[in-house]
């Protein structure tokens, strides 16, 4: 059996193609899918998504809130869908404009412990910096 996962977000679509197992942080936990997993659908958290892929390496994805879904399909694979708000490859993301964001937000937040923007702006650095840590 095969698991076959696709990584979206409103802007492209991060990832597409075969793998040996996600892990992703839901509002239940974190989990893992492999092949042949029961139908599932859950609320992501804002956290890196590792992608194990068919030869033992791995893609890690930093996730901003969304869903994962699981699903068999008529050809006996297993398809692993993540929609997200926003979905980054660690390799892409700029470690040093992440920590200045992370930088700022917690500034803010200084300033002003109820900044909700600057929350999420921490959220989102912080993110960020784990799935670039994660993929080095």
């Amino acid at each position: 059996m095969a698991l076959v996962v696709e990584l979206v977000s409103p802007e492209r679509i991060a990832f597409s193609g075969n793998a040996n197992m996600v892990i992703c942080r839901t509002t239940t936990g974190d989990l893992a899918f492999l092949a042949g997993h029961i139908p599932f659908i859950g609320v992501l958290e804002a956290h890196p998504v590792r992608i194990v892929l068919e030869d033992g390496t791995e893609e890690v994805v930093a996730v901003h809130h969304g869903f994962v879904e699981v699903s068999p399909t008529e050809d006996e694979t297993t398809r692993v869908t993540v929609l997200s708000d926003l979905a980054e490859l660690a390799k892409d993301i700029d470690v040093s404009r992440a920590q200045a964001a992370k930088d700022r937000a917690q500034s803010a937040l200084a300033s002003d412990d109820g900044d909700v923007e600057a929350r999420a702006a921490l959220l989102r650095a912080e993110v960020r910096l784990a799935a670039a840590e994660a993929a080095a």
